[in-house]
Parts: structure tokens; C-alpha cells; sequence
């Protein structure tokens, strides 16, 4: 059964709330014909207010970036799930490479937040991928076993099945650098091992897993052409409503 793609785009630490709002009206317009394919964008926590209140009633989902896994306490400059939810924010982008090799992030933090996702109904894109000199030292299947049983951790087979994965190769984020689409498709084919391992072949075939690293209108194509490759994560491309809005439409 072929999966419901789905295009997402990460907007990073970049937008104010006028840019923003031009670019989602944009894409609102741009993208209202879409209805064979999912379509979601991760927007700074300052910006999620009045995104969702833009693409309220439209085809278009609205993420956060990140989120910590208490609902509420002392912990001055976090955001909650229940934060979130108050919003009207339904997805919530957890484990990016940014937050693993920027910020220290471990897989049992980011295991946490997965959990605690969850348990407040919100859908978790949990991103794994390698660094260059894991690349280069053949420790691919290493990395992601390890980010992959990480993130999935005491997870049931119902909860595991909300979970949408997103391949990035660090090498290839924000350098121009893309893995070629054999490379996302044998990366992709990895993980599925990895799933059916922890699970079984249901999830592992069912799962939607995104490729992220450099996608652009001029590559999306081929990527996505791949029997492994669901969707995509985008970085720069997503911040222009005509390169992302090519993206969404794939051919």
C-alpha cells in the first residue's frame, strides 16, 4: 500500500510575523488543490499563534520546533505539550540534528518527549541521521540502530505507529550537499530493518519516513521517486512559497 506523503518544511530560526504570514497565505492559495498528499510546516514558537490561526480550515498543518516533556513547572523558557495544544498546534518536531549536536540533546531526553508527545495526542517527526565522519567510517546502521531504538524506547506497537521518522544526514543539512536518492533509499531501507526488528513488518512498511538534508525543486523529484522515501523535511527551500510550493507538488 503505497503511503500518504507527506511535505514538510522546517523554518528554522528564520521569519518575523509579517514574512511569515505573507508566506503561508501564499502557500494557502498556492497549495489549496493539493488532497493526495499531507502538507506541514515548523514554525518558531513566537510565530505558531498567528500561523494556525492563518491555515485554520485549510489543507496546510502547523508544527513546532521543539517542546519539553513536563506539562507545566519550573522551567523558566520551555514550552510544554500543553502549551501546544492550547494553540491549536497538532505536530511537534523532536530530535533534530540541530538540537542533538547544537544543544547536547540525548536520545533519552529526546525518548521523553516522544513519550510525552504522545501522551498529549500531539504527532512527534522524530529525526535521526549520521555526521559526515560517521558516514565515512561506515558507522551508518550503527547511528541510526542507535537514534532509532533511542527514540522508540518502551514504545507500544500502537504508539510507535504515530510516530513519522525523518532521515537527515547531517552532511547534507544546510551545505548544498544532498544525499543522492539511492542514498536517502538504502538509508530508508535501514531503518525499516531496524523497525521490524523492534516491532514487525506491519510497521516497519507502514511507517512514514521524510528524507531531510538540502531538498530542493530541483531534486525533490527524484527523491521521491524512491520506494522508501514518504515525504520530505525541508529546510531553506520552505521559507520561499514557489520553491516550497513545487516541492509539495512532486511529480
Amino acid at each position: 500500500m503505497a503511503k500518504r506523503p507527506l511535505m514538510s518544511g522546517n523554518w528554522k530560526m528564520y521569519m518575523n510575523t509579517q514574512s511569515a504570514l505573507e508566506l503561508v497565505k501564499a502557500l494557502k492559495g498556492n497549495c489549496a488543490d493539493v488532497e493526495d498528499r499531507d502538507i506541514l510546516v515548523f514554525v518558531p514558537f513566537t510565530l505558531l499563534a498567528p500561523v494556525v490561526n492563518e491555515l485554520k480550515g485549510s489543507n496546510i498543518w502547523v508544527g513546532a520546533q521543539n517542546m519539553y516533556f513536563e506539562k507545566e513547572g519550573a522551567f523558566t523558557g520551555e514550552i510544554s505539550p500543553a502549551h501546544l495544544l492550547d494553540i491549536g498546534v497538532e505536530w511537534v518536531l523532536l530530535g533534530h540534528s540541530e538540537r542533538r549536536h547544537v544543544f547536547g540533546e540525548t536520545n533519552d531526553l529526546i525518548n521523553k518527549k516522544i513519550k510525552s508527545a504522545l501522551a498529549s495526542n500531539l504527532k512527534p517527526v522524530l529525526c535521526v541521521g549520521e555526521l559526515l565522519e560517521e558516514r565515512e567510517n561506515g558507522k551508518i546502521e550503527e547511528v541510526l540502530k542507535t537514534q532509532t531504538k533511542g527514540g522508540f524506547k518502551d514504545l507500544t506497537k500502537d504508539e510507535a505507529k504515530k510516530v513519522v521518522i525523518a532521515y537527515e544526514p547531517v552532511w547534507a543539512i544546510g551545505t548544498g550537499k544532498t544525499a543522492s536518492p539511492e542514498d536517502a533509499d538504502e538509508a530508508h531501507k535501514i531503518i525499516r530493518k531496524i523497525l521490524e526488528q523492534m516491532y514487525d513488518k506491519e510497521v516497519a512498511d507502514n511507517m512514514r519516513i521524510l528524507y531531510g538534508g538540502s531538498v530542493k525543486p530541483d531534486n525533490v523529484d527524484g527523491l521521491m521517486a524512491k520506494p522508501n522515501v514518504d515525504g520530505s523535511l525541508v529546510g531553506g527551500a520552505s521559507l520561499k512559497a514557489d520553491g516550497f510550493t513545487r516541492i509539495v507538488k512532486f511529480q
